[in-house]
């Protein structure tokens, strides 16, 4: 069973920074890629950043300059930086993985259950 664990979100004001960590376990033999959703009240889930296998990475236009993903394999960990944040950002943020694991013949979604990210004006 892979799991995956958020963690670092909070109540921050405009301007401010937070770090979110995603813990990722279980019987895990490949991870295709990692990403950071977010989904704001009323609002379809969306796409903030990624982080494929060979360490390339895609950002939402919205967060390009202000966002960074990162991932540290000996941890098994995915981080999302997230610096000069904007009320527009509150929303409670998702970990997912493509991931290749024992209990599937194929790569298959997993999501965390999700840490709220609230900035305040």
């Amino acid at each position: 069973q892979v799991q995956l664990v958020e963690s670092g979100g909070g109540l921050v004001q405009a301007g401010g920074s937070l770090r979110l960590s995603c813990a990722y376990s279980g019987s895990i033999f490949s991870i295709n890629v990692m990403g950071w959703y977010r989904q704001a009240p009323g609002k379809q889930r969306e796409l903030v950043a990624a982080i494929r296998s060979g360490g390339s990475t895609n950002y939402a236009d919205s967060v390009k300059g202000r966002f960074t993903i990162s991932r540290d394999n000996a941890k098994k960990t995915v981080y999302l930086q997230m610096n000069s944040l904007k009320p527009e950002d509150t929303a409670v943020y998702y970990c997912n993985a493509d991931v290749l694991s024992a209990s599937s013949w194929s790569y298959k979604d997993y999501w965390g259950q999700g840490t709220q990210v609230t900035v305040s004006s």
